[in-house]
């Protein structure tokens, strides 16, 4: 009698379904409980619960974008809300109406404070201005591996909060930057994380992309067998910022202003807990560890003021969700090194189940 399989073992892939077809379709099962709970919130929740899940849809690409480098390339990426930042701030530098500029940058160079563009057009122009960024920093990037990478990764985002706060001219400095026209909801938030997660899925299921993991796991071995290292993660970190890009011209459309330190560590740490605690090697793991940080830091956030449970007044906790983040970091890499999900998908979990209910 042949041995039973492990259920966690991955379904074996369907010869009769394309490579392609397969992994769209994996990336929607994936994306069918953020879909749900979506829509669930539209339907019931009031409108500032809404404005809070547009945040947390917000963090799901983001995190999304940093699977798609940092989870198969297995390179700690620090660098990735620099590229969220330039996204936001571009778009509300092309979009915002005249009368808005005068008062946040009169001073603009190039004549951008009388440039006004359409939405749409504006945040096509930010992608492709994040682009060519992503473009200049992946030189440097994809040539290095380990704690150097990341040193260089981290480097970026200082240098991009630097820029963001010193040239005032353009980016106001520390103070907010107003009067962005606010012309997408919730509904565009969750078409645009089911988008990214499709893509993010893509990637990975692609040649690219399981070369790409293949070399992270050992650099040399797939090089003797002719895999381009540099290459593939080159085309990894562009792909994660235009996604990372998007998920800021979201945010800015949304909020209607832009501030600098909304893109600075606060927002790396707690995007890396996410992706941590889901598990960086699968997209589910990026939307399984966004799902439960989020809820969890809502909860924890109404402790640090002060909340009364079951009668029991309790003291102030400032700091809490902080210290919390820290704790799912530590805790995390020391004992669930490879998150929630593994090295699964939420589908490949579900056809491992299928297949014991089918033999039992």
């Amino acid at each position: 009698m042949a041995p039973a399989q492990s259920p966690a073992a991955p379904m074996p892939a369907d010869r009769s379904m394309p490579p392609l077809l397969r992994s769209i379709l994996g990336g929607l099962v994936v994306a069918v409980p953020v879909v749900v709970i979506g829509v669930l919130i539209l339907w019931l929740a009031p409108p500032y619960q809404v404005r809070i899940a547009f945040a947390g849809y917000v963090n799901l690409v983001i995190v999304v974008g940093l699977q798609i480098f940092m989870g198969n390339a297995n390179i700690g990426n620090f660098g990735h809300s620099a590229f969220v930042g330039v996204g936001a701030y571009f778009v509300a530098i092309l979009a915002t109406p005249l009368a808005a500029k005068k008062l946040s940058i009169p001073n603009a160079p190039f004549g951008l404070s009388q440039v006004v563009l359409d939405p749409i057009v504006a945040a096509v122009v930010a992608l492709g201005i994040v682009g060519v960024l992503a473009l200049l920093t992946g030189f440097i990037i994809s040539r290095l591996s380990g704690i150097a990478a990341s040193i260089v990764t981290l480097s970026l985002l200082i240098i991009s909060h630097g820029v963001f706060i010193n040239y005032t001219d353009l980016f106001k400095g520390a103070q907010a930057f107003f009067g962005i026209p606010v012309v997408i909801g919730l509904p565009t938030a969750i078409a645009v994380a089911v988008a990214a997660i499709v893509v993010a899925r893509v990637f990975r299921d692609s040649q690219d992309g399981v070369q790409l993991r293949a070399s992270a796991d050992d650099v040399l071995a797939a090089r003797a067998f002719g895999v381009d290292v540099v290459k593939l993660r080159f085309k990894a970190w562009v792909l994660s910022a235009l996604v990372c890009g998007a998920a800021g011209i979201m945010y800015a459309y949304f909020m209607g202003a832009v501030i600098a330190r909304a893109f600075f560590f606060q927002q790396v740490f707690l995007t890396l807990a996410m992706l941590i605690l889901g598990g960086m090697r699968t997209v589910s793991g990026a939307v399984v560890g966004c799902a439960i940080l989020s809820i969890g830091l809502e909860a924890i956030r109404s402790l640090e003021s002060g909340a009364t449970i079951m009668g029991v007044k309790l003291p102030e906790m400032l700091g809490l969700s902080g210290l919390s983040l820290g704790a799912v970091i530590v805790l995390g890499m020391a004992f669930r090194p490879n998150g929630l999900m593994g090295r699964l998908e939420l589908d490949e979990l579900a056809a491992g189940w299928l297949r014991r209910l089918r033999r039992s």
